[in-house]
């Protein structure tokens, strides 16, 4: 009788907290948690790539120090970053996180322009092939982006909405930080295109 009064019992519970969104909760959790993972799998993708394509670089340009230097400097920063799956919950580290990604980007960028100066460079073919691997790493990295934004938004949007929230509430649920850009403004207003100078370099 009392197995059958503690079967009961599981069931009603069972139905509540399904009721409530706890289970919806749950499946939104883990698909932020794997979309941030892909994330990370990408970043690493990339980490992994700038030695090698340094390495070419160097060979060619090993007078241009400072700006393989600052991608060496910048690679360094990203790995002493602890990327583990609390990073998502805690927005000052993630903050944190986007920035060292965003100037390791933006070193990245200064090195293909510097190994564009160099016709001998170019027509390498480990840099060429290097240089394809990374273009299609940040691609990648796109894509990972984008989904795991669109995974936060059901996620945030699940915890925030009645009566999910009070659910969420009551297991510490909290909405989780997304990728955002610093320069929107920039961003927002149209390129200035000109045909009479030579477009100039960052």
């Amino acid at each position: 009788m009392m197995k059958l009064r503690l079967a009961v019992l599981l069931v009603f519970l069972t139905s509540l907290l399904s009721g409530c969104g706890y289970n919806q909760i749950q499946r939104n959790d883990e698909a932020v948690n794997a979309a941030w993972s892909e994330v990370l799998n990408q970043y690493q993708r990339r980490a992994d790539l700038i030695p090698n394509l340094v390495a070419v670089v160097q060979g060619y340009a090993a007078h241009e120090k400072e700006v393989l230097t600052k991608v060496t400097e910048a690679r360094a920063s990203v790995a002493g970053l602890k990327a583990t799956p609390e990073l998502i919950n805690d927005p000052a580290a993630f903050a944190k996180f986007q920035q060292a990604q965003a100037e390791l980007g933006s070193a990245l960028a200064r090195l293909l322009v510097v190994a564009e100066n160099y016709p001998q460079l170019k027509a390498d073919a480990n840099f060429r092939d290097l240089q394809a691997q990374v273009e299609g790493t940040e691609n990648r990295i796109a894509v990972a982006r984008k989904r795991y934004i669109e995974a936060v938004q059901t996620y945030n949007v699940g915890v925030r909405t009645f009566p999910n929230n009070l659910t969420a509430m009551l297991f510490g649920y909290k909405p989780k930080a997304n990728f955002s850009v610093d320069n929107e403004k920039a961003l927002a207003a149209p390129p200035v295109i000109r045909f009479d100078t030579a477009p100039q370099q960052k």
